[in-house]
């Protein structure tokens, strides 16, 4: 299993990301994914997920109305837009496959928020 993501960085608060998940290794359609994240000094929270269609989506409340994970499963792919970032929005962001109960993960990309 491998994930590679992308589309991190700064932004002022108000902007807006897509992160970008590209997934190989496993049957990528079969498999629900998720999104993660990090903030300094803080415990890994789940952000979002999706299933395995992409069909059924969940979200923090913290996050509701401003992010949106879909995935592409022919390119084999999970994003995730965030509009309207606020600086608590800042930390590592990682996405994961759920596979028989267990999650594998990518290396995480960093998102800045600050004016």
């Amino acid at each position: 299993v491998q994930l590679v993501e992308s589309g991190g960085g700064s932004v002022q608060p108000g902007g807006s990301l897509r992160l970008s998940c590209q997934a190989s290794g496993f049957t990528f359609s079969n498999y629900r994914m998720r999104w993660y994240r990090q903030a300094p000094g803080k415990e890994r929270e789940l952000v979002a997920d999706i299933s395995s269609r992409g069909d059924t989506t969940n979200y923090v409340e913290a996050v509701k109305g401003r992010f949106t994970i879909s995935r592409d499963n022919g390119l084999n792919t999970v994003y995730l837009q965030m509009n309207s970032l606020k600086p608590e929005d800042t930390g590592v962001y990682s996405c994961a496959a759920f596979i028989f109960g267990r999650n594998y993960w990518g290396q995480g990309t960093q998102v800045t928020v600050s004016s």
